[in-house]
């Protein structure tokens, strides 16, 4: 019994532990005051020193790559900024308070999800183009949506024969050619929006096939008040003249049929009255007029009237024999 009373210890209480996060001094582990004061500051400064930006999407974009983009837009007076979405509604809330009617304030519902403004007041298509040469190549991870269509090419792989298997399972099509694995035609593996398996990313990996790229993604873009999609940027000078002039001659057109006279058929009908003014010029001899003579010396002149031709001397006709008389019919 005196061995048990020594040998018995009484057991360590349990301390309890919180999660980290619900650790008084995980709330404190945000920007400081001053910090959020000046990125207050510095977003309404860029509002009023800017008047155009991009709403560009950051998925998948790293910190190297953000700042290669950045040094790469710093000759064209461009600035990415980047944020929390509460603050950034927040500091549109107040500057939309304080400048009441200013159209900036439109962007606020496009905050949201991993987005960010480039602000320039350079050619956008310009600072459009540098953000997509700054794209790079990345492998399918699984779980990730696949932004493009991928189709992985015909022709020869480094697989040996061991892997004939793995592609049978993803219903590819192969052959074994020298000792290593050839795929015999274009295999479309994932569509736009698809998400990627474990067997397709491993699959791309074994191939060594890079098929997305990920970089800043214009979503909208803001120029003076003005919100739109970026797709406007890829009208140029040559199809807006184009589709001006086809929309004025439909104008034209219709004023023309319903002989209702406008701006854009003027010019027509008065070309169609000097028409039938040439015309009227060249077939009469006796009138014209200056501009028509230019026109009349081109038409050759009608040849005169042939003669009348003697008249055919009358053939005589030959008399008609009379017809003989019908036989008498016999008594017998």
């Amino acid at each position: 019994d005196e061995v048990r009373l020594n040998s018995f210890k009484p057991r360590a209480r349990a301390v309890r532990t919180f999660p980290r996060f619900l650790h008084p001094h995980f709330f404190n582990m945000g920007m400081s005051k001053e910090r959020k004061a000046w990125y207050f500051g510095r977003m309404e400064e860029l509002i009023q020193t800017y008047s155009k930006l991009f709403v560009v999407s950051v998925d998948n974009v790293g910190s190297n790559q953000m700042q290669q983009i950045r040094l790469a837009l710093r000759p064209l007076d461009t600035v990415i900024l980047m944020g929390k979405n509460t603050m950034m509604r927040k500091i549109i809330k107040n500057f939309g308070e304080a400048n009441p009617g200013h159209p900036f304030c439109n962007l606020l519902p496009l905050v949201k999800g991993n987005i960010g403004f480039v602000f320039t007041n350079s050619d956008l298509a310009e600072v459009r183009d540098v953000l997509e040469a700054n794209r790079v190549p990345a492998p399918a991870r699984v779980g990730a949506l696949a932004p493009v269509d991928v189709v992985v090419p015909a022709g020869p792989t480094d697989s040996g024969p061991e892997k004939t298997a793995f592609f049978q399972t993803l219903q590819i099509a192969t052959k074994i050619v020298k000792g290593r694995i050839e795929i015999t035609s274009d295999v479309p593996l994932l569509s736009k929006g698809d998400k990627v398996g474990a067997s397709e990313a491993q699959l791309l990996q074994m191939l060594d096939i890079r098929p997305f790229t990920y970089g800043l993604i214009v979503e909208m873009v803001y120029d003076s008040g003005s919100i739109y999609s970026p797709e406007v940027l890829d009208i140029t000078d040559e199809v807006l003249e184009a589709k001006f002039s086809m929309a004025l001659c439909n104008v034209a057109s219709l004023s023309l049929a319903a002989n209702y006279p406008t701006i854009a058929s003027v010019p027509h009908s008065i070309c169609n009255a000097f028409k039938t003014l040439v015309s009227i010029a060249v077939e009469c001899d006796s009138y014209s007029f200056e501009k028509a003579d230019a026109y009349k010396a081109l038409v050759p002149k009608a040849a005169p009237k042939a003669e009348a031709a003697p008249a055919e001397e009358k053939e005589a006709a030959p008399a008609e024999e009379p017809a003989a008389a019908p036989a008498a019919k016999s008594d017998y």
